[in-house]
């Protein structure tokens, strides 16, 4: 089954093909960064905008490449949230309108599930599986009992970790998008020179909260002033980051394993999953425990068409198809959301 996947949640337009949830026939990506660059952010109206223009072209794009006709797609899959609501209406618009042309079921698809699904297109995933979720817009972590079987665990209450690093990278006068700019930094900088410290709730949740570190990082920049060390700061920032988040993952698994579960592999996904001492800190957490990693490769850590065509070949399988009247949703899952689209 070969199904036609459009993804428009945020600043990427992108569409792919992929067969029986797995083959990856094309995986076509048009990034708006240089719109947003001067804004050192995604500026949700102008996003927008740039989708209308670009979706017809992308998805037509999609089909050469895969070597496809209209007519030889089994069905499309849509992204119907979390995401900017202007950009997912774009989206979601065009892929209501292209299905009722061209006569194809069309399913919308959890764009959160799909980054856990990512993994699924390069490797064959090992369920149960815990899955950590890093992007501008999302920090998450997910128990992965199979596909379409996905539970959330714990969850930013304010900023992403992506969101921090390009707010602080625009604070900075870095460049934009903060996330490889700080990397970059970082690989000949210090990470132990500026210390920072982990938020904790008093609830005992383990959510996550990033809107400390940002502040503590803007204040360290405020106080050493001209005397800041960028590469050594930018070590520090992104160290910081990324041990809170693996702290959480090592909380989850060791807590499994004293309630008697234990999971299979770890997963992770989202832009931030391309950070390279991120993907080290996992893989290395995942070696000491004897818990395989899947990790996607370039494009697909970020958002793209072929992970919304590979999950949305399930939901069509399992024969979860889109009601036309639903809306799209900007934040995680609407209320009584089970997994459907």
């Amino acid at each position: 089954m070969k199904v036609l996947g459009i993804e428009s949640s945020c600043d990427e337009t992108a569409a792919a093909v992929v067969e029986d949830g797995k083959r990856i026939l094309s995986n076509t990506i048009y990034s708006q960064i240089r719109l947003h660059r001067d804004f050192g952010g995604v500026v949700p109206e102008l996003a927008s905008r740039e989708h209308i223009k670009r979706i017809d072209g992308v998805v037509t794009v999609a089909l050469e490449e895969a070597g496809c006709s209209v007519e030889e797609i089994d069905g499309l899959a849509v992204t119907r949230g979390p995401g900017l609501i202007g950009s997912l209406l774009v989206g979601i618009s065009f892929a209501k309108a292209y299905s009722l042309a061209v006569g194809k079921p069309l399913v919308g698809v959890n764009h959160l599930f799909s980054h856990l699904y990512a993994p699924e297109l390069t490797g064959e995933i090992l369920y149960p599986a815990l899955g950590l979720i890093v992007s501008g817009g999302h920090t998450s972590l997910y128990a992965a009992d199979g596909v379409l079987k996905y539970r959330r665990l714990a969850r930013t209450r304010d900023d992403a970790a992506g969101e921090i690093l390009d707010k602080v990278s625009k604070e900075l006068r870095l460049g934009y998008p903060g996330g490889p700019v700080i990397e970059r930094l970082a690989s000949t900088g210090d990470p132990k020179r500026y210390p920072f410290t982990f938020p904790r709730f008093r609830d005992g949740s383990l959510d996550f909260s990033f809107s400390g570190l940002k502040s503590a990082a803007l204040r360290i920049a405020v106080e050493e002033g001209e005397r800041l060390k960028r590469e050594d700061f930018a070590a520090s920032f992104q160290n910081a980051i990324v041990e809170y988040m693996v702290e959480k993952l090592v909380i989850f698994i060791d807590q499994a394993a004293r309630e008697g579960r234990s999971y299979r592999s770890l997963l992770l996904g989202g832009g931030v999953a391309r950070n390279r001492r991120l993907r080290e800190r996992v893989l290395e957490e995942g070696e000491r425990r004897s818990l395989p990693v899947f990790l996607p490769e370039g494009d697909l850590c970020t958002d793209n068409g072929a992970m919304i065509a590979g999950l949305g070949f399930h939901y069509l399988t399992a024969g979860i198809l889109y009601p036309y009247a639903a809306p799209p949703y900007s934040r995680y899952e609407p209320k009584g959301y089970q997994g459907e689209c």
